[in-house]
């Protein structure tokens, strides 16, 4: 019998998690094998959890789940280069095929034939993973391991926030969650001019003035795009990011978005969403952007800059940290939204 190890299982096509004893990952000739230092927790992994029809319908069960970490290379397969072991690492999770279409036109982060790390591939819920070679991203040894396993989600914001011309321009981010208070620190950072955060958690709206937003709105009190039509003037913003996935918002946002504005949209909604596109997407000449994963590798590239010259701070997003053994608390606070970015040190 093989070596076996502590994992965070997805077993069944239902709520919840399971902590068992499982094999640890055998590697291929283009794969690493990777000790897991630090993991953190996605909305992905909150709806892998709660188990909605985005899961049920995209999910591969049973399997150790979580994509977000960081940790030291133990072993490599015999065609690897350019990883040794010894390495501090992370990794984009799409696994992507390199030969469709999307692919040879520098757009794999779309790639149809895409596996997805800890969704439809074994994740790093765990001691150990295996990660393609060609995946890695080379941490400097000093950057702390729950800091560095928080690039993914910040990838997220990346490219949602840099997915068109930010600098000076009113920015909405609507859904002040993790991601969302990440893509506040990156506007502000790349030049953004007012910043409008807009939840229905006062917690994270409090968080959000912390993180650099100008303005908060909470939309249990107050109706979104009325509120930031008022702000600007009645003119609208000019780039709205929408975080949240809630059709309500999504619906909002658009409405509140100005002439010839920009919709950027990463929140992924449980349900369909009813959109008038005439009159708010045709007739307002509006720019929309399906927001998924990181541009391979461009976003990457433009993250580690922002985080070499320290003009985002990742540290102050971090609210909560845990064993693997405590998961049950983590995603509890996770669900109740009372928590910024949660990390499992392992």
């Amino acid at each position: 019998m093989g070596a076996t190890m502590i994992g965070l299982v997805k077993e069944h096509r239902g709520p919840g998690a399971t902590l068992k004893e499982v094999p640890v990952p055998t590697i291929g000739d283009d794969e690493v094998l990777v000790h897991i230092k630090a993991t953190s927790i996605c909305g992905t992994d909150l709806h892998i959890y709660n188990w909605d029809a985005w899961a049920d319908k995209t999910v591969l069960t049973p399997n150790v789940f979580g994509h977000e970490f960081a940790g030291i290379v133990v072993d490599i397969g015999d065609r690897v280069r350019g990883v040794k072991i010894g390495d501090h690492v992370s990794a984009e999770g799409h696994m992507i095929c390199g030969t469709c279409k999307a692919c040879r036109t520098g757009n794999g982060h779309v790639c149809p034939n895409t596996k997805s790390f800890g969704i439809t591939a074994p994740g790093c819920f765990a001691e150990y993973a295996v990660v393609k070679a060609s995946n890695i991203i080379h941490n400097a040894p000093e950057l702390p391991f729950e800091i560095a396993c928080l690039q993914d989600p910040l990838g997220n914001a990346v490219q949602t926030v840099l997915s068109g011309d930010i600098v000076g321009k009113t920015v909405a981010i609507i859904g002040v969650g993790p991601i969302g208070l990440l893509a506040i620190k990156v506007a502000k950072a790349c030049g953004a001019g007012a910043i409008y955060a807009v939840d229905i958690n006062p917690n994270r709206l409090k968080m959000a003035l912390q993180m650099g937003a100008d303005v908060t709105i909470n939309a249990m009190e107050a109706r979104t795009s009325e509120e930031l039509r008022r702000l600007t003037d009645g003119e609208g913003v000019e780039v709205v990011l929408e975080m949240s996935g809630n059709p309500v918002a999504i619906a909002d946002a658009f409405e509140a978005a100005a002439n010839a504005g920009r919709v950027s949209l990463l929140g992924i909604p449980t349900k369909e969403v009813s959109l008038d596109v005439t009159n708010q997407i045709i007739f307002k000449g509006l720019k929309v952007e399906g927001i998924t994963g990181r541009k391979m590798y461009q976003t990457w590239y433009q993250m580690k800059g922002l985080l070499n010259q320290h003009r985002v701070d990742l540290a102050s997003v971090i609210t909560h940290r845990f064993t693997l053994d405590q998961y049950e608390e983590a995603f509890r606070l996770m669900h109740k939204g009372q928590c910024g970015k949660i990390v499992f040190t392992h």
